[in-house]
């Protein structure tokens, strides 16, 4: 009872609880014949509803909705407890019968703006497993701390390509590998935004498709490796339908958390490290402390990179062992993930290909990218940093290899990451595409390039890129 009603965003429990509360609102105005047999079920069926749901942990979103039936169940069985008691005029009794009424339908509204996210199927030919890691570089000092002896630790996030499994094996956990870390992050995500944490409380409730620790795929050799930084205080998960969508079609995906910059990063230890990075208010301040920020996510790219390198050799017993196939990576992020993408491919030739969605290059540009380069942007406005399309064409046009640049229509920031699934469907935030197709066109933008360079896919990459945006080309050194 707890699987949530695509389109309406409400589980059958929910769905039963607000059309009980209805019914004690309506049950006032039927005729005299039928209103004892309508009032008594629904206030039965409501009761026991209700009660499951709190037992169950019931969401904000459903409070209008028992608010509402409380006050309209005395208006409802007074009548058949008072058989003589005079029926409140309709004049009067119509006001409290709407206000109640829309009291009730408030909810579904507030789940509608606030869903528990529901992830679209990974559309590939393999099942997807995922696990998470934690390693620590001996070689790096943690600068977010004054304790020398502290050392620079990343978890990482795998999605790789699994054995097809049984339907009711259990599905992983949106946001962390518990509920409590799941809430633990929603709730440093919402402060990092400003907005209370219960919004968000559906949040944590979702599953996702992969399975935890499922068995590596046994067919189809050693999978390229794609490695995911993502937004400044964001988490590791934040693109999760994309991660999963990457691996059902044989990549293996590795989303890192920075500590002290991820909203907040729960250790094998169970420390929970929040993000440390905050804003000066100064301009060329803050342009100072997000270069510096991007070098240590670039760093952490490199290292994670390296600890798989590591892991698919056989340095500890893993499952994927000889399954990575390391001469074949790219490097991914989100905002300022995308930014430390640029800086990570810069620094380490090991990166073959690399994906920038929307994330304005910060620190030096030089030496210029060698690696093919894919930016997706959302459309630029008047409300968008003068600096960011100079700057990224910069980057792009001054590579030695061919870089794209991809503007997708109707876009937002947030389109780029799991926001769409369970944000309001506002366009300034999470743009216009819908909570269907946002997901399915960062994936297949993304695939179409992944394919071309790390399997020799389509010869006419730009071609298939052009069928989701405005594309413009920058062909080996300054060509356009």
């Amino acid at each position: 009872m707890t699987e949530i009603i695509t389109g309406l965003n409400l589980s059958p429990l929910e769905v039963l609880t607000l059309l009980s509360a209805l019914a004690l609102v309506v049950a006032r105005w039927l005729p005299a014949a039928a209103r004892p047999g309508v009032t008594i079920a629904a206030g039965v069926v409501f009761l026991l509803s209700a009660i499951w749901l709190c037992v169950a942990g019931i969401r904000w979103q459903l409070l209008p909705v028992v608010a509402g039936a409380v006050v309209a169940a005395p208006f409802a069985f007074s009548p058949l407890v008072r058989s003589r008691a005079r029926r409140v005029r309709p004049w009067l009794a119509l006001p409290g019968s709407v206000a109640c009424a829309c009291l009730i339908t408030t909810g579904p509204a507030a789940a509608w703006a606030f869903p528990v996210p529901v992830f679209p199927a990974p559309t590939g030919g393999f099942a997807v497993g995922t696990r998470v890691l934690q390693w620590t570089d001996p070689d790096r000092p943690e600068t977010f701390t004054a304790d020398p002896r502290d050392r620079r630790t990343v978890v990482a996030q795998l999605w790789y390509p699994a054995r097809n499994g049984p339907a009711d094996a259990p599905r992983a956990q949106y946001l962390g590998r518990t509920e409590d870390e799941a809430r633990t992050v929603s709730e440093a995500l919402a402060r990092g935004v400003g907005l209370p944490g219960f919004l968000f409380d559906g949040v944590p409730r979702a599953r996702t498709h992969a399975i935890p620790d499922a068995p590596v795929a046994g067919a189809g050799g050693r999978f390229p490796v794609v490695l995911f930084s993502p937004g400044s205080s964001g988490a590791r998960t934040q693109n999760t339908a994309w991660a999963e969508e990457l691996a059902s079609h044989g990549y293996v995906v590795a989303a890192l958390d920075h500590p002290y910059d991820s909203a907040a990063v729960v250790l094998a230890d169970g420390r929970t490290i929040t993000s440390a990075t905050v804003s000066t208010g100064d301009r060329d301040e803050d342009d100072k402390l997000a270069d510096d920020w991007t070098a240590i996510r670039a760093a952490d790219l490199g290292f994670v990179l390296t600890r798989l390198e590591g892991l698919d050799r056989g340095d500890g017993a893993d499952p994927l062992t000889g399954r990575l196939d390391t001469g074949k990576v790219a490097v991914t992020g989100h905002s300022m993930g995308g930014a430390a993408a640029l800086q990570a491919a810069r620094r380490d030739h090991r990166f073959d290909a690399v994906i920038d969605l929307d994330g304005y290059p910060r620190g030096p540009l030089s030496p210029s990218l060698g690696q093919p380069t894919l930016a997706l942007t959302q459309a630029i406005t008047p409300a968008s940093d003068p600096r960011y399309l100079p700057r990224l064409t910069e980057v792009l046009m001054h590579g030695t290899a061919t870089n794209y640049r991809l503007t997708i229509p109707g876009a937002a920031h947030l389109t780029f990451t799991d926001g769409p699934l369970y944000l309001p469907p506002v366009p300034s935030i999470v743009g216009s595409l819908g909570r269907t197709e946002s997901p399915r066109v960062v994936a297949a933008a993304t695939l179409a390039f992944l394919d071309s360079f790390l399997r020799n896919g389509s010869s006419d990459l730009a071609g298939a890129l052009s069928t989701y945006g405005e594309l413009s080309v920058s062909h080996s050194g300054n060509g356009r």
